[in-house]
């Protein structure tokens, strides 16, 4: 009498960055694990770049508590291919090519082969927009937008200083601020002010030789990617009722009381997962006002050295894995 065996199927494998303990760029380990499943209203994302971000330091080393304590994997900037569409996606067929915000600020898992996510956190890629440059738009994108536009409200005729214009944010904020029909003044060391001319910044600073607050004239906005004594000193440059827009989270260096007190106002920027705003970047870059400048891509397996540099602040614009 033979016994027939029932064997379970093997799940599919991928290659990701984890880390089981807080500290530097040496916790993040190559691992293997199970590929997620579309589960209903979301989609199984094929990576082909993630962008590399801040926060995503801050979160690794402890500094910005946002994911508890490890076992975690990092990354919330994505782009690739649409691999398997979940029960009740509408807006999403396998094979498009995407880029989105999974999850944030949740464990949004980038640093991998594969993402599944809700559809609403993703949006087309536009043909105009390679696939490396995708990767490293959404986060810091929707950084600069949601400042720029959602808090401060930037019109045309403004006049709006922005800190570390050269970095993955800043740059992205010269040009939002360029198509919102602003004046727009930047600070970045001088080797990177050809680049920043030729994203529209109408003035730059280098922050190393002179004073900003001295050089500046009155602005109506500032958006700080900096913090500490940037933000204080940056009070002197704004016009009365002027306003500070801060991405600062662990020493944004003001309170909203502190700017009151001096005439001024003052606001953080949380970026937040939003469908309205990621369709709005995708349409600044199919109207030419939008580019992403990637200055370093890297493979995935070098998540750890890909850390190191970003945290030297030597990259203009953003830095990529590549699975």
């Amino acid at each position: 009498m033979s016994v027939q065996t029932h064997t379970q199927p093997a799940v599919p494998q991928m290659n990701a960055i984890a880390q089981q303990s807080l500290g530097g760029p040496e916790v993040l380990e190559r691992v293997s694990t199970a590929r997620p499943v579309a589960g209903p209203g979301e989609i199984l994302v094929k990576v082909q770049a993630a962008g590399v971000n801040p926060v995503d330091l801050a979160v690794r080393a402890g500094y910005f508590p946002l994911l508890g304590e490890p076992p975690f994997s990092l990354g919330w900037d994505v782009a690739g291919t649409v691999e398997v569409v979940g029960e009740g996606v509408t807006g999403f067929a396998a094979g498009d090519e995407v880029f989105g915000m999974p999850h944030f600020p949740q464990a949004g898992n980038a640093y991998a082969e594969y993402v599944a996510a809700p559809a609403e956190e993703f949006a087309h890629r536009p043909a105009a927009l390679p696939v490396i440059e995708a990767g490293a738009l959404s986060l810091s994108g929707l950084t600069a937008y949601q400042a720029l536009v959602r808090i401060a409200g930037l019109r045309p005729g403004q006049r709006v200083l922005i800190h570390a214009a050269s970095g993955g944010v800043g740059h992205l904020a010269v040009q939002i601020a360029k198509a919102r029909g602003a004046y727009v003044v930047g600070t970045a060391r001088a080797e990177k002010h050809t680049i920043l001319k030729k994203l529209g910044a109408d003035q730059l600073i280098d922050y190393t030789l002179a004073d900003f607050a001295a050089a500046v004239e009155p602005v109506d906005v500032v958006f700080d990617l900096v913090g500490g004594e940037n933000a204080r000193r940056s009070v002197a440059v704004l016009r009365p009722g002027g306003l500070i827009v801060s991405a600062i989270d662990h020493d944004p260096g003001l309170t909203p009381e502190e700017a009151q007190a001096s005439g001024v106002r003052f606001e953080p920027v949380i970026v937040h997962r939003s469908a309205e705003d990621l369709a709005a970047l995708r349409e600044l870059v199919e109207a030419g006002a939008l580019r992403v400048h990637v200055g370093l891509t890297l493979p995935l397996a070098e998540a750890g050295q890909a850390h190191r540099i970003s945290a030297g602040r030597a990259v203009t614009g953003k830095l990529v894995l590549i699975p």
